[in-house]
């Protein structure tokens, strides 16, 4: 016992507490950089030391390689060696390669390595045409209704009621190459991922031996992650489980980034409803990161914090305060990051400790380009480097062929490039949805701005200077870069961690990006910021940038997700160069409700310009017509309605009624180029002569 007591020593009281619940079920809610890897192993090797359970007995599961891997070396390090240490996939696979055999008599089908050539021919069985990107979208929808248990004949419903949809296919046409991939599939005796945890539950479904079997090895159960399960892995425990309640889940709601994929934080949050009279247990001692990172964090959160997000309580002393810095465009954004980044490195950190994350891999392009310039090494990681992209390789190729093109050439570079790319399938309206259409169009998109951008600060550039200048970044990113900065999206960021983190592009459109439109897809947003945040250990730097090119229309603001943590002068900041900053009308000190007159402290109700609770003088009917209006002059300018004027300065016009322009300009949320640009209709649209306004679109 003495030599088990040990095993507790240096753990919080939290932690021990979940080293020490060896009895009933058990969930973990555990905050980011809060030791829940620590606390669980220190469970494991503490119920095997005091005799509970027998090492080989247990059974941890968690969702990547890496991860099982790191269960696996700290359980031996702490004497509980034998524990069985798996992915979901890895666990599914040996009990049903073991098990189908003695169920149905025959051997377990092979497994395949891509799913690609046989999405390709079921594509093709329906007469239709697929890019790769194409392919790859469709095989990633395949995944999503195979782990959520949607069979091809519930595919429309049930993706229409999830919103999903992707741009080059009908919900019906996916359907039916959905059921053709299936059918071609078992044609050829052949498994998929999402087959082998489907067969696994199939199997301990139909054999109760095989089920007695696999709960009679495994007497305890630990899952870690457990916000990423779904429905397939859910049911998968339960079978492992049967009627015991020997299980221990571990997971933070606030990390919850995969819901595209088929995760769900349901399973995790609704725990105690499957098992009455569970333990939990919340973690929320943060180790990794300063008080001004854990502070971020938490404002990120939010209203999230204590029902779907942990409060995290910081450990560490104090550090540099969090920075926020606004650019006028992308390319500015990038030149300082990499500046800051190589002043890092030059002040004595190491390249290996300072990341740059993002929101989407286009976004990529301009920091390598940054850092390539000032010889600073990168790794890009979980993707191709922007020029080793196959969209953009054959951009390239195709603009190298069209060089000695005549009429090309006598368009104009930016017109040229765009014809160009346009045989590509670009255009310059953005797909709708996500996956790697929306991926491939930003890449292209990308080479289109580059274009834009040289020939406004070098007007004589034709396209043969524009491919060799393509030429040139793509050679000057080649360089060994073993041990550098690393260049990631958000998504590829969880579960690492830097001293020195940037996230950048951090502006509306982006982060959230803009076809998150419903409420679950801004909530999934927020927590994929909140990853990215808490990846920082010791310096967090966050910007943005105000226009996409050099030039461009400053029209882009910083994320919502950062009101609690930014003034009026950091929100504005990057767009001092673009125009009227110098007659930007400024507030001095805190707002106050037009109605009681107490501080507004809140961002919305500084937006609305009264308290939430105080009554609302609100015309509906104003309301209406000013949101059309919105939607009309949002359609015209190709941008987000939101970026004309959000719901809460709709509201407060609509409370408000302004009468004159010294009215409109007084409205939360209206600032001089807002009032230049629309005041004079929004005041046709109060008064009360103007009851047809919202039938005219503004000019």
């Amino acid at each position: 016992m003495p030599d088990a007591d040990r095993l507790l020593e240096g753990l919080d009281p939290e932690q021990a507490e979940v080293a020490t619940h060896l009895d009933g079920p058990l969930r973990v809610l555990a905050g980011a950089g809060t030791g829940k890897t620590r606390a669980i192993t220190h469970r494991i090797a503490y119920a095997s030391a005091t005799g509970v359970v027998v090492p080989t007995e247990v059974l941890a599961v968690t969702f990547t390689t890496r991860a099982a891997g790191e269960l696996r070396a700290r359980l031996a390090r702490l004497g509980a060696v034998g524990v069985q240490a798996r992915t979901f996939h890895s666990a599914a696979l040996r009990q049903a390669s073991y098990f189908w055999p003695r169920a149905y008599g025959v051997e377990l089908p092979p497994l395949m390595k891509s799913k690609l050539p046989l999405v390709a021919e079921a594509v093709q069985q329906n007469r239709l045409k697929a890019t790769q990107a194409d392919l790859r979208d469709l095989a990633a929808e395949i995944e999503w209704a195979k782990v959520s248990n949607v069979r091809p004949r519930d595919y429309v419903l049930v993706s229409a009621a999830a919103r999903r949809s992707l741009d080059a296919y009908q919900p019906t046409t996916v359907a039916a190459i959905y059921e053709a991939y299936e059918e071609t599939k078992q044609k050829r005796h052949r498994l998929d991922l999402e087959d082998i945890l489907l067969c696994a539950a199939a199997v301990l479904s139909d054999d109760e031996n095989a089920a007695s079997s696999v709960r009679k090895q495994y007497h305890s159960l630990v899952v870690d992650e457990f916000q990423d399960v779904s429905p397939i892995q859910a049911s998968l425990l339960d079978l492992w489980l049967g009627s015991r309640d020997s299980v221990c889940v571990v997971g933070d709601p606030a990390q919850t980034i995969y819901s595209f994929a088929g995760a769900s934080s349901a399973y995790l949050l609704d725990f105690p409803k499957k098992f009455p009279g569970a333990t939990s247990v919340t973690l929320a001692r943060n180790y990794r990161s300063t008080p001004e990172v854990v502070a971020t964090a938490n404002a990120v959160m939010g209203a999230e914090l204590g029902s779907s997000a942990v409060r995290l309580r910081t450990t560490r002393p104090s550090g540099p305060a969090v920075t926020f810095g606004g650019h006028p465009d992308e390319v500015a954004e990038a030149a300082a990051v990499a500046e800051s980044v190589k002043s890092a490195i030059t002040g004595g950190a190491s390249p290996a400790e300072i990341a740059v994350l993002f929101r989407i891999n286009a976004q990529s392009e301009p920091f390598e380009d940054a850092l390539a310039q000032r010889s600073v090494p990168y790794v890009v990681r979980g993707a191709e480097r922007f020029f080793e992209r196959a969209e953009v390789r054959q951009a390239v190729t195709l603009l190298r062929g069209a060089v000695h093109d005549t009429e090309a050439s006598a368009s104009g570079l930016s017109t040229s490039v765009a014809d160009v790319l346009s045989a590509m399938g670009w255009s310059r309206e953005a797909p709708t949805g996500r996956g790697s259409v929306r991926d491939r169009w930003e890449s292209l998109q990308a080479v289109v701005h580059l274009a834009g951008e040289l020939e406004a600060t070098h007007p004589g550039l034709d396209l043969a200077g524009f491919v060799a200048e393509l030429t040139r970044r793509a050679d000057a990113q080649h360089a060994p870069v073993a041990a550098g900065v690393t260049l990631t999206t958000l998504h590829a960021a969880k579960g690492l961690e830097w001293p020195i983190v940037f996230l950048v592009g951090m502006h509306e459109g982006t982060m959230p990006i803009v076809y998150a439109d419903t409420a679950t897809a801004l909530q999934e947003e927020r927590r994929l910021l909140y990853v990215g945040v808490t990846r920082a250990q010791d310096r967090l730097h966050v910007s943005w940038s105000a226009a996409r090119s050099p030039g461009g229309r400053g029209s882009r603001g910083p994320s919502r997700f950062f009101d609690a943590l930014l003034d009026d002068g950091e929100r504005l900041a990057g767009k001092a160069s673009q125009g009227k900053a110098g007659s930007r009308r400024t507030r001095r000190g805190l707002a106050s409700c037009r109605v009681c007159r107490r501080p507004l402290m809140q961002p919305r109700d500084r937006k609305l310009g009264r308290c939430a609770g105080c009554p609302s003088s609100y015309d509906e009917e104003l309301f209406d017509r000013l949101r059309e209006w919105r939607r009309l002059q949002a359609a015209a300018e190709g941008i987000p309605a939101y970026c004309v004027f959000t719901d809460a300065t709709l509201t407060a016009l609509a409370e408000m009624r302004p009468k004159d322009a010294a009215g409109v300009e007084q409205v939360p949320g209206i600032g001089s180029s807002k009032l230049d640009k629309y005041g004079v209709v929004v005041l046709e649209m109060c008064s009360a002569r103007a009851a047809g306004a919202a039938q005219q679109l503004p000019t």
